[in-house]
């Protein structure tokens, strides 16, 4: 696949974060990047790793399925928990009694709107009450001071600690089917009820990604435990891989995400 400027620029941006941490031996991270942004900064991050023996690199959301995640660098000497602590701040928002329930649509563009670039908001877990929204700890206080709205819904904004992150409950369905083969296609097809040619074309078209890794070939194998993402459908993971029918094909079960 072509690197495009853009591309170009944020591979860059990620160098340059791991470069400070080798030469000053300070805690540096990236901004937010998506899944398919991560997947060229941790092929990039293997590539530069054998350069920096004193530091490690690790992509951390601020919980551990997070979607939009930091490559943050850390010496030797730091705390993985306690810096990612550092890092990442949440905004709890809460709606009016009443009120029309927002949606992650309203609470993204609410914050765009304000100014905010989408690489300093992470992801925006939707409850019930509100959201909680994780941030970079950078942009708190312009949060706090400027956001208390949401189109014509009124907003009671906090800053909490990442420590005090509440995640809700996801709800998931639970798909048993056969395949003719673990290839990725296959898989994808199975998860997210589509014809295997659209499958294909999805994985071909750089829209799936494996375990947080971009993967444009069809006929990789995915192994059970896998967590599988394609852009705009969702995620799911491959929970079993069964006994074999009588006609040679594999029984999987899949957890898929709502």
């Amino acid at each position: 696949m072509d690197t495009s400027k853009e591309d170009k620029i944020l591979l860059a941006g990620v160098e340059d974060k791991f470069r400070q941490c080798s030469r000053q031996y300070r805690v540096t991270h990236t901004d937010f990047l998506d899944l398919r942004q991560r997947s060229m900064a941790e092929k990039l991050c293997r590539q530069l790793q054998g350069e920096g023996q004193d530091m490690r690199c690790v992509f951390s959301g601020g919980y551990c399925d997070a979607e939009r995640t930091a490559a943050v660098f850390l010496p030797d000497y730091a705390d993985e928990e306690e810096e990612i602590g550092e890092i990442f701040s949440v905004v709890r928002v809460r709606t009016a009694p009443g009120g029309r329930k927002l949606t992650h649509r309203d609470y993204l563009g609410s914050l765009t709107g304000l100014g905010l670039k989408r690489e300093k908001i992470g992801d925006i877990l939707v409850s019930d009450s509100g959201a909680d929204i994780i941030i970079l700890r950078e942009v708190e206080d312009f949060i706090a001071f400027n956001y208390s709205k949401a189109g014509r819904n009124s907003l009671k904004t906090d800053i909490v600690p990442l420590s005090e992150l509440y995640i809700p409950e996801q709800k998931t369905e639970m798909i048993k089917d056969t395949v003719a083969s673990l290839r990725l296609d296959n898989v994808i097809s199975s998860a997210f009820r589509m014809s295997r040619s659209k499958a294909a074309e999805a994985v071909r078209a750089g829209l799936v990604f494996v375990n947080s890794a971009q993967s444009e070939k069809i006929d990789m194998q995915v192994a059970e435990g896998d967590k599988l993402v394609l852009r705009g459908k969702g995620k799911a993971y491959l929970r079993e891989i069964g006994s074999k029918t009588r006609k040679d094909r594999i029984y999987i079960s899949i957890e898929r995400y709502l």
